[in-house]
């Protein structure tokens, strides 16, 4: 994909110390002339009412590692917001504490509030954004009453459209139109209204949609710029979950950091394949279980097992090419040399995979895919770890693993594998804890992983998601598609499916009713079509959830799922698909190695620790951001393009692309005690729009609604 280096225009405009003072009674102190621009700290104030709405934007910030603030409107004893809480000097310096405010609506407090009549004179002075996370339609937001002409309801299934100014504006990553998630017909999922702007209202509409009924559209999302304040309107409610704030959340943040803030976010997606080279066991649809895998009974039915062919591997290498995402393909060497045994000596599969082996990235998966943790007593199901004499459990030892590795690492350079040795994924993630079995990582894990120097191991995301230290390694988290292991037709996954998810009256396993955090399907899946129509779409929207949740952690499918009827790629087609529609090419997918995800997942660790403790301060003084941080952690930050950062031998360019910013890590240079960074043009203050006359700052009292129109609701919210 193509990288769009479009660059966005920020204005450049001079705050003047006396409003700076008249506006939020500082002290009335000489300062210098070049201590008249002020200093914004970059952090946000997020006023909270327990909605949805304004969690969803604190947690788009805090996946970004964007510090933030936030107020509890309910909380007994809260600060009150007043000058001295937004605002103060700096060693002469007048000091704005945020870069922007978040409020639950456009005016959360009781009539004649001072504590809004304080963040108006403060947002004035400053030029500090507000967003207005969910808000009724209503001409103090600059919109018309829903009751003239507009819409007040559902908005589930509606087909929103970014306009011309949000494509030029904070939306210029998404190519114009997407639908609102419609899961349940039963359930209202979002809420919203929909209006045009008011007449005379200086109100630019960035994401609209047709108004039910009518003709017209309305906005969903705009900026309303008034009283020298500038709001950004948002009338629909959504929770962090829901895919239709997941695609705006980046331009809200853009939008009130004015593309200047700490942290930042990419879309990724990294897919790995487990068992390249083995065969993975068959799922019985007569037994109900794998033969050949501990889910059997000893000796209960035959072994059918699944194995790739070189045309699929011809199929992988040009599905690969087309889709512009690389495949990480985890094997195991012993898999091919049992063939060979059994063969003559003939295994065209690894022959095939050993000439295309620079189409595809490889991990070593150890020699013969064993399980390195406790020694299994598979006599009887579900299998339990074998006892020393003193009750003791009885783990695989630290030769034994180390010879898995070592071995499979062999095997690999021999045949020329470009392999990257720092990285691991044991058969099963085996070695690691598995609860209830074995609740303890293996002990003689950590030690051999040190004698082959392993420094980035795999782990089930499902039942070990946070990075952890392993001996030298670091673990990286992995997420499982509900694409098994054990099927490589359509068919059979359906059975699968139907076995695990469907009730014992009908005729499933019955784990879905006890289970706490799963449901049971209302019917079975039809074996014919259930694949098609209801996996591959539910499978494609828990994985594009993923996608645009700033998640690095890979997905991980079988080598099983590329064979016979090739299963896993209706689901990776649908991702990219759905993914292409969407964003438009300045915010490509983002397709990492293992190691380099751990390395983000660490770093992303490193920074939040710091963040939590109060050890990051970075602010702006015109177009100059300065970043104080810990000395081993390296600065997180997203700039508009064309941001430089200063250092003792002259600027260099800051972070990469994306999004229409750029963004990265830095870290000062030798002499320097912090980060620098040079804007291209100092953010624009807020201004009163030409031909709208200078107001006093409102007190915000809550407007009538008009007979019959009630008030914001968000039924169906919650997540």
């Amino acid at each position: 994909m193509k990288r769009n280096r479009a660059q966005r225009t920020i204005r450049t405009a001079v705050l003047a110390t006396s409003v700076l003072i008249l506006s939020l009674g500082l002290p009335a102190s000489p300062v210098q002339a070049d201590e008249q621009t002020p200093r914004v700290d970059l952090r946000v104030l997020i006023v909270s009412d327990g909605g949805p709405a304004t969690e969803a934007i604190a947690a788009e910030l805090d996946g970004a590692g964007t510090p933030y603030t936030v107020l509890d409107l309910g909380e007994s004893g809260r600060p009150v917001i007043d000058a001295a809480f937004l605002a103060d000097t700096v060693d002469g310096r007048p000091r704005a504490k945020y870069q922007a405010v978040v409020l639950p609506n456009d005016n959360p407090f009781p009539a004649g509030s001072q504590e809004m009549t304080a963040l108006a004179a403060y947002e004035k002075a400053y030029g500090i954004p507000q967003v207005d996370a969910y808000t009724y339609a209503r001409p103090q937001a600059g919109l018309e009453y829903p009751v003239n002409g507009g819409y007040a309801g559902p908005v589930d299934g509606i087909t929103a459209e970014i306009t011309t100014a949000g494509k030029a504006g904070p939306f210029g990553y998404l190519k114009g139109s997407f639908t609102f998630e419609d899961n349940s017909p039963s359930i209202d999922e979002s809420w919203g209204f929909l209006s045009r702007p008011r007449a005379g209202a200086d109100f630019t509409t960035y994401v609209d949609a047709p108004i039910p009924g009518r003709t017209t559209r309305g906005s969903l999302i705009g900026e309303y710029r008034h009283d020298g304040r500038r709001e950004l309107v948002v009338t629909f409610v959504a929770n962090q979950y829901q895919q239709q704030f997941r695609l705006l959340a980046r331009g809200i943040v853009d939008w009130m950091t004015q593309g200047i803030r700490l942290g930042y976010a990419r879309n990724y997606l990294s897919v790995h394949v487990d068992d390249v080279f083995a065969s993975d066991d068959r799922w019985d649809t007569a037994l109900n279980c794998t033969p050949g895998d501990v889910d059997c009974q000893p000796g209960q039915g035959t072994p059918h097992p699944i194995r790739m062919t070189p045309d699929d591997v011809q199929h992988a290498v040009d599905w690969s090419d087309a889709r512009g995402l690389t495949l990480d393909l985890a094997y195991n060497g012993g898999g091919s040399v049992e063939y060979r045994e059994d063969h003559g000596g003939a295994d065209p599969l690894a022959d095939r995979f050993v000439a295309d082996r620079t189409a595809f990235r490889w991990i070593n998966h150890t020699y013969d895919h064993p399980y390195l943790g406790c020694e299994q007593d598979i006599s009887v199901v579900p299998w339990k770890c074998t006892t020393n004499p003193d009750g003791s459990t009885r783990y695989v030892t630290q030769a034994e693993i180390s010879r898995q590795i070592a071995d499979n690492r062999q095997w690999a350079e021999q045949a020329g594998l470009p392999l990257e040795s720092s990285e691991l994924v044991t058969g099963e993630h085996s070695g690691l804890k598995l609860l209830p079995q074995q609740p303890d990582d293996n002990p003689n894990l950590a030690p051999a992983l040190a004698d082959n120097q392993v420094a980035w191991l795999g782990s089930d995301n499902s039942r070990d998601p946070v990075q952890r230290q392993v001996g030298p390694a670091l673990t990286v988290s992995r997420y499982p598609m509900n694409v098994f292991y054990n099927v490589g037709r359509a068919a059979e996954q359906v059975d699968e499916y139907n076995w695990i998810y469907t009730s014992r009256a009908q005729g499933g396993s019955g784990i879905c009713e006890d289970s706490a955090t799963t449901t049971c399907l209302d019917a079975p899946l039809d074996t014919a079509t259930g694949y098609t129509d209801y996996i591959v779409p539910l499978e494609a929207q828990i994985a594009m959830g993923h996608v645009l949740g700033n998640d690095p952690r890979p997905h991980f499918i079988h080598q099983s799922n590329l064979a016979e009827d090739r299963i896993a790629y209706p689901v990776l087609d649908r991702i990219l698909d759905q993914y292409s529609a969407l964003y438009a090419d300045n915010a490509p997918l983002v397709n990492l190695r293992m190691k380099d995800i751990g390395a983000e997942l660490r770093e992303r660790a490193s920074w939040r620790k710091a963040l939590q403790a109060g050890r990051v301060t970075a602010y702006r003084i015109g177009d100059e951001v300065t970043v104080t941080a810990p000395q081993d952690v390296a600065v997180s930050a997203t700039m508009p393009s064309g941001t430089t950062q200063v250092l003792p031998s002259g600027d260099a360019t800051f972070g990469l692309p994306y999004a229409r910013t750029v963004s990265g890590r830095v870290s000062a240079a030798a002499g320097q005690d912090s980060v620098t960074l040079s804007l291209p043009t100092a953010p624009a203050a807020a201004t009163t729009p030409r031909g709208i006359a200078p107001a006093p700052a409102r007190t915000a009292p809550r407007a009538p609604v008009p007979e019959g129109v009630a008030e914001p609701v968000a039924p169906g919210a919650e997540r």
